[in-house]
């Protein structure tokens, strides 16, 4: 069933003013225990969700490069021992580019890790101060050259549209990233996210997000200088040379099946969604308990499926198959997409269809949550 498998990771050194992902900060961690939890964790999912060779893992958080390698390998030895790896089999690590995690990029990449997610956001001091960062410019570009020697693939993040940028400003630290080496970049929008501490600096009139406009723009400019580098989008945020997509990611945008473990996470599997106890203490104590941590587990009718793929797919470049979709879920092409709408937004230069494939057009991605409301039918839910 599941051919991706995803390990949460959720503690940070410190909590970044923008982040809303589960992550905690914690003056001990007591790894015994979490390698047994986590295999415990995971052993219960490979009886429900085993039979097919994993095509992908992803270390996420919090903070995985923070890891003990030794804790690591021990996952990626369970794993394989409990599903299988398919040959070149992608084993992704976030981190955040630190002296002190870039010291163990070589364990790591010992430990079976072979493509790297860094954390950089930024390339000055005065910006990384203003994210929260703990590391500094010149930490991360040296932490980036450690990883680029021990790992096969390497992406690291950025974002911008940061209050008070403009489009040089963008541009000449787009290029900057552009010219660095890399084969994957994940280029994110600053989104002020309900319940961080942005969103009270934010309303406390600290400081002010950038208009839509200059959003837009800067999200034009974006795709622009990287597809003209040879990295163009294949989803929203995600730039990549050709093959060097994220293979797990994919997996969730084309909504294939996952198995997610630790604390947090969300998973897939034969048409029910399950999520993890948020909490770290609360998630160990249920694994001790009852063999897992997840504290919800729901059977997803086909519309709900057929709904949600659609909104997964659409981010893509590549859109969706309306047959294909039609098949996996047992339900009539026309119950999928409003055609009348479709053919509405295509003929503005939003969306297009190539026969029964759909999918969204470059001009139409800034506009995506608007498309996606009126693309995909409000009665899919209830079919």
């Amino acid at each position: 069933m599941a051919r991706a498998l995803y390990i949460h990771w959720p503690f940070c050194l410190a909590k970044c003013p923008y982040c809303d992902f589960n992550s905690h900060v914690r003056d001990r961690v007591d790894h015994a225990a979490w390698e047994a939890t986590l295999l415990a964790d995971m052993r219960y999912e490979a009886e429900l969700a085993g039979g097919e060779l994993l095509e992908s893992i992803f270390f996420g958080g919090g903070t995985p490069s923070l890891m003990p390698p030794t804790l690591v390998a021990r996952l990626l030895d369970e794993a394989e021992r409990l599903w299988g790896f398919a040959d070149a089999i992608e084993i992704t690590l976030e981190g955040n580019p630190s002296s002190v995690e870039a010291a163990n990029y070589a364990a790591l990449a010992s430990a079976g890790i072979n493509r790297a997610s860094l954390g950089l956001q930024a390339f000055d001091n005065e910006t990384l101060r203003f994210l929260g960062r703990l590391h500094d410019a010149q930490e991360g570009l040296a932490a980036l050259d450690v990883a680029q020697r021990h790992f096969g693939r390497v992406s690291f993040d950025l974002i911008y549209a940061r209050p008070g940028q403009d489009a040089q400003a963008w541009e000449t630290e787009l290029r900057r990233a552009l010219g660095l080496g890399t084969s994957h970049l994940s280029l994110y929008q600053l989104t002020i996210e309900p319940g961080t501490r942005f969103a009270t600096m934010v309303r406390q009139g600290d400081f002010a997000p950038l208009d839509e406009d200059t959003c837009a723009d800067l999200f034009a400019l974006t795709r622009e200088l990287t597809a003209g580098a040879g990295m163009p989008a294949y989803e929203v945020s995600n730039h990549a040379r050709l093959g060097e997509e994220s293979r797990h990611n994919l997996a969730y945008w084309r909504y294939q099946d996952y198995v997610g473990i630790g604390p947090g996470a969300h998973g897939r599997r034969g048409g029910a969604a399950t999520v993890r106890h948020r909490k770290p203490e609360n998630w160990l104590e249920a694994v001790t308990a009852q063999r897992h941590g997840i504290a919800d587990e729901r059977r997803l009718d086909p519309g709900e499926q057929a709904s949600e793929a659609l909104l997964m797919g659409l981010r893509l470049a590549e859109g969706v198959s309306l047959p294909a979709l039609a098949s996996r879920f047992r339900l009539p092409e026309a119950a999928l997409c409003d055609v009348r709408k479709l053919e509405f937004y295509a003929g503005q230069g939003l969306a297009w269809r190539d026969g029964k494939h759909i999918g969204v057009t470059e001009a139409g991605m800034p506009l995506l949550d608007a498309l996606l409301g009126e693309l995909v039918p409000a009665g899919l839910l209830a079919v």
